[in-house]
């Protein structure tokens, strides 16, 4: 058995050669694409493992010629280049696998044996390409092994359970699994079943008929069918009622779902898509869970870490919040080495979202253009004192004030320019104080509740992350 090694790093493909000769495979190493392919154009062999940054070029980029010349050959591809991006480009080629360093040798070795046992029995097949699409931040192992999982469930319809504390990004993992798989180009529908009253949720779910119940003057579409050819996104699926779990598990084994009020069955079209902040198995034990249920939907699970698991992408991820504030039109600012040095080393027990809410908040009291250490350390023991909530109403008039003398908007736009920059602080400062009620942060607005809903979902603001736990 024969594997063609491209690899630029020497340490690197020592140990790699070893692992592989171990496995009893005879290895040949070359450096770069243009002695990869004179080698290919000669003879072929039963793998080939290759980096993704060579000498003469991008790896995963020439996979075509590779592919023109050898189209049954296992392609196992390894990168230093640790996002999604990357995952996602290497599972593009069709690649049997991909294995961001550091790696395991040993799982290397026995994923390589694997490929090119599957090969000799015909059971590998070209993937079709997937679309470039919305990348995650990080680059942490932990990130990577979830970066893994989204492109193996790309070309599929497999139900996904994503895993998570609140604020990990459960929501931005199932928009990337849905914009970057064959389901695109239809709907992404998101349901917080928390957030639904239980009366309501089956309604909401499976839609009604006319007259199904006091209130249904018409006929109404629910979340399945508005998902049709797309996905549907059930968030929080831990606290589902028991009656509306009986009643998806019917809807995920049948195929099918009925209108409440309704007899016609109709067929669902979507993929599914759930996730939950809570250990499911304790709740299936206490009998608040089906466990037929757990399985149904348990079928491709993805572990999100938790932002203190995974230290290395804070940076990042500041980083790009601040770039993300500057452009809904905060003002932009950077963060000094030391200040991003301790935003490394705090707990962020809200994890992403409790980090986005703080840089967007630096963004708009920072007095300097460039974050230092001791601005850093005031906003953080501020945040602190307000349980991690936005800034009190003495800051957020202050910081109204010096917006308005920096940026000296032009007369006659001075009201709708000073709204589209403090809108979203405020809403943040009034569920700070609320505690995340939307009926009192609308009382004290002096505004409707649906007016405020309404904005908070324009602005992607979750009324949740100000809930007091």
């Amino acid at each position: 058995m024969s594997v063609l090694l491209v690899e630029d790093d020497e340490s690197i493909a020592i140990v790699i050669i070893a692992a592989l000769e171990a496995e009893g495979f005879d290895v040949t190493r070359c450096d770069s694409i243009a002695e990869r392919d004179r080698l290919l154009s000669v003879r072929g062999y039963d793998a080939l493992v290759t980096d993704v940054i060579l000498t003469d070029g991008d790896g995963i980029a020439t996979i075509g010629s590779v592919r023109a010349l050898h189209p049954d050959m296992p392609i196992i591809i390894l990168s230093a280049q640790n996002t999604l991006d990357t995952a996602v480009r290497a599972s593009d080629t069709g690649a049997f696998e991909y294995f961001p360093k550091p790696f395991d040798i040993d799982e290397l070795a026995r994923t390589v044996r694997q490929a090119v046992g599957m090969a000799a029995s015909g059971a590998i097949a070209p993937d079709e390409p997937a679309p470039q699409g919305l990348p995650l931040v990080g680059r942490s192992a932990p990130m990577q092994a979830v970066y893994r999982m989204i492109t193996r469930v790309l070309r599929n319809d497999l139900t996904v359970l994503i895993l998570g504390e609140s604020g990990t990004g459960k929501e931005l993992v199932a928009e990337a699994i849905h914009q970057l798989g064959d389901r695109r180009d239809g709907p992404f529908v998101a349901v917080n079943t928390a957030a639904i009253p239980a009366e309501l949720i089956e309604s909401e779910l499976f839609g009604h008929e006319k007259g199904a119940f006091t209130g249904a003057v018409a006929r109404h579409i629910g979340k399945f069918e508005q998902a049709a050819g797309g996905t549907l996104f059930l968030d929080e699926i831990g606290d589902m009622p028991m009656q509306a779990q009986t009643r998806l598990l019917r809807a995920l084994q049948s195929g099918s779902i009925r209108r409440v009020g309704g007899r016609e069955e109709v067929r669902i079209d979507a993929r599914i898509i759930c996730a939950t902040n809570k250990d499911l198995e304790p709740l299936i034990a206490a009998g608040q869970f089906r466990e037929d249920l757990y399985y149904r939907i348990n079928v491709v699970p993805i572990n999100l870490p938790p932002l203190r698991e995974r230290p290395d992408d804070i940076e990042a991820l500041a980083r790009h919040f601040l770039a993300l504030a500057a452009a809904e039109g905060l003002p932009r600012r950077q963060l000094s080495p030391d200040a991003a040095e301790l935003l490394t080393r705090q707990p962020w027990r809200g994890n992403v979202r409790e980090l986005r809410n703080f840089i967007y908040r630096l963004a708009l009291l920072a007095r300097e253009d460039v974050v230092d250490l001791a601005a850093a350390e005031a906003l953080v023991e501020r945040s602190a004192r307000d349980e991690g909530h936005t800034p009190d109403g003495a800051d957020l008039e202050v910081a109204v004030v010096e917006w308005l003398r920096a940026n000296r908007p032009v007369d006659g736009l001075v009201y709708d320019a000073a709204l589209a920059a403090f809108e979203r602080p405020l809403l943040g400062w009034v569920l700070g104080q609320t505690a995340g009620n939307q009926l009192r942060a609308a009382q004290m607005l002096g505004i409707n509740r649906n007016t405020l809903r309404k904005r908070l979902g324009e602005l992607g603001i979750e009324a949740e992350a100000f809930v007091r736990r």
